[in-house]
């Protein structure tokens, strides 16, 4: 079993050294005894570069795709080697697969067959699916009729119409522009906390991630390379590779030394032991946050740089600064400063002015 997080006995959906190899054995390792567990009613997001395998996952729990070793439990039941009909799982794809010739309803209706439900009791469920995503009245109306955040709407009811255990969610808000985008994916999060669905959605965008998930996998190259909030992944990456992947963060090379003190040329930082984990002294990489580093710190704080503007970029709620600072030639400072605070700030290219790389906010990786 994969290093990195053990599977508790009470967790809903347990996955236990999932391997998964494309093209024989001499081919490519998609999946790498991954092990992960989701409680009940929490909504994890599987996030990484493309080719990381979280797509494989993903199918591999649907049981669209076989696994090469591993095992895999929902709710008690153990579901390698089941069909995916046998599966109890709502699943959300990115394209909708909606029936151009069926109507609103007859797609939300389609996924409730063979249920033996009466007729009646199917379109009451209709009804109430569609009333839950908010699209009662279109039970009329066909999928090219409708917007791409209708469609998906649309897609979600039919996911969910049989009261699934488990909802699986396939990178499905890519396809829609960046307002669509941010409105769904809020709704997505509401309906999923009523629901209490057990939910595993796939995707890229770290934004969409940190917006939506009660915990967040990052995975690299067929494994997971940390799982936790999105606090805890940002906040305190369990390694480089997680480091850069979320978020903006300014890199030194340099020494560690005594734990306590971080070389870089002739300048020495101070770093919080807490912060340097097991790096052993020597070469190390240090990561600092831009909204970590502290503009006008007071006389006597440590780590104090002298460093000016030498460009920005608004980000509306705030500006993000490059700064080129003394006793770091040739390295580009990011620093992150509300809006309302720029104006304390001097002009871009204009004089010097102190700032500080807080000690309990440098992390460093060997």
């Amino acid at each position: 079993m994969q290093a990195g997080e053990s599977v508790p006995e009470r967790a809903f959906l347990a996955i236990e050294g999932v391997g998964k190899r494309f093209g024989g054995a001499g081919g490519f390792q998609a999946l790498d005894g991954v092990s992960l567990s989701v409680p009940q009613g929490e909504l994890l997001c599987l996030l990484g570069p493309s080719g990381c395998g979280k797509t494989t996952l993903l199918r591999i729990i649907a049981g669209l795709e076989r696994e090469d070793g591993g095992r895999i439990h929902a709710g008690g039941r153990e579901l390698t080697g089941l069909p995916p009909q046998a599966r109890d799982y709502g699943i959300l794809f990115q394209s909708y697969a909606l029936f151009p010739n069926l109507s609103v309803a007859q797609n939300v209706a389609y996924g409730l067959q063979g249920r033996g439900m009466t007729r009646a009791h199917r379109e009451a469920r209709v009804d109430e699916m569609l009333a839950l995503v908010g699209l009662a009245g279109s039970e009329r109306k066909f999928p090219g009729q409708l917007s791409g955040g209708q469609q998906q709407r649309v897609a979600l009811a039919r996911a969910l119409a049989p009261a699934p255990s488990l909802l699986l969610l396939d990178e499905p808000m890519s396809a829609l522009d960046a307002r669509v985008r941010e409105h769904l994916r809020l709704e997505l999060r509401q309906l999923q906390r009523r629901l209490n669905v057990t939910t595993v959605m796939v995707t890229h965008d770290q934004e969409e991630a940190m917006a939506m998930a009660d915990r967040i996998a990052v995975m690299d190259g067929g494994r997971i390379a940390q799982v936790g909030t999105p606090g805890e992944i940002y906040e305190r990456p369990a390694s480089p590779f997680v480091a850069e992947f979320i978020g903006q963060a300014n890199w030194l090379a340099g020494r560690l030394s005594g734990r306590g003190t971080f070389s870089v040329g002739e300048l020495e930082l101070a770093v919080s032991p807490a912060r340097a984990g097991e790096v052993a002294d020597g070469a190390a990489r240090l990561c600092c946050r831009p909204e970590a580093v502290r503009l006008h710190p007071a006389d006597g704080e440590p780590n104090r740089l002298l460093a000016r503007i030498v460009d920005q970029t608004y980000l509306g709620s705030r500006y993000r600064l490059m700064l080129e600072a003394d006793r770091l030639p040739g390295i580009t400072l990011f620093a992150d400063v509300l809006r309302e605070e720029r104006h304390l700030l001097p002009a871009q290219g204009s004089h010097k002015f102190w700032v500080s790389l807080p000690s309990q906010a440098l992390q460093v990786f060997a």
